[in-house]
């Protein structure tokens, strides 16, 4: 079978896309993997398939780049949004797209050539509880903030949040910054506290305005860029006092705009998105 496919990023957070609004092409593990291999495939960070939805206007099929399911990715519904206006597959500027964590709104971003360059996303309340982060804990109380974790020889203080997938923050400031998730991200995502794995961020403070990131992706490993990753890093910082409401978070592919205003307000995540080429690819 011969699938057409668009190669697109958001923050260099980067994908293979196409549609399947019938629901024919089923695609295996190994395949997915061989599709997202950088050198035996097409290469990226995960797949999305466009399939019908029966509550809203699209449903995101998000797989890893190792061929396990995922429940959202911030990144990537931005693509999503994107590539069903450009493909015409809908004239809406505002989309409603569900994910396995829920229905998410996207509001399409225009340049003036009236092309689709950025997107804003309500990603939803963050969640606390560690039953459905999920995360095992001995902590009665929620959030779970700066609970020590030792991996790797280290200990590391680490907050609990999911953005409809599992996400562990932590704010990191040693002279390893930028090699932490290579270090530490596969022991930290396969920790036994976590039932159903982890992302790990470890976030640096700028100002109060400013935080860097660099994150590893539970599935996929280190990656140049993550939308929920930026939203659970933000929220974690503003829970504890350290940035305002509004904060840019700078990652290695660029920087994501997150709003959160309240714990029971949801979080809005801004960012680029871009289409590389267009490709066909047998399966």
């Amino acid at each position: 079978m011969k699938i057409t496919f668009q190669k697109m990023h958001g923050a260099k957070n980067d994908f293979v896309v196409f549609h399947d609004l019938e629901n024919i092409v089923l695609l295996s593990q190994s395949q997915v993997s061989r599709i997202c291999d950088r050198r035996d495939g097409v290469g990226a960070d995960g797949l999305i398939v466009v399939r019908q939805s029966n509550s809203a206007d699209f449903f995101m099929d998000y797989i890893n780049s190792d061929g396990s399911a995922a429940e959202m990715c911030g990144n990537g519904i931005r693509c999503l949004a994107k590539y069903v206006y450009d493909n015409k597959l809908t004239q809406n500027r505002h989309i409603r797209i569900e994910t396995r964590a829920g229905i998410k709104d996207v509001e399409l971003l225009f340049d003036g050539l009236g092309q689709v360059t950025r997107a804003r996303v309500n990603m939803g309340r963050p969640i606390f509880d560690p039953t459905q982060i999920p995360v095992k804990v001995t902590v009665a109380s929620s959030p779970v903030l700066d609970c020590p974790l030792d991996v790797g020889g280290q200990t590391f203080l680490c907050s609990f949040v999911s953005m409809g997938n599992p996400h562990c923050v932590i704010i990191y400031d040693k002279d390893d910054f930028e090699k932490a998730p290579s270090l530490y991200g596969k022991l930290i995502e396969s920790h036994s506290m976590f039932p159903a794995k982890t992302n790990v961020e470890f976030v640096k403070l700028v100002d109060r305005s400013r935080i860097l990131m660099r994150v590893w992706e539970r599935g996929s490993g280190e990656t140049l860029a993550c939308g929920t990753g930026a939203c659970a890093s933000a929220v974690i910082t503003i829970l504890k006092g350290l940035t305002n409401n509004t904060v840019a978070i700078e990652l290695p592919g660029g920087t994501l705009d997150v709003n959160w205003k309240d714990i029971n307000d949801s979080v809005l995540m801004t960012g680029d998105v871009d289409t590389v080429y267009i490709g066909n690819i047998t399966i």
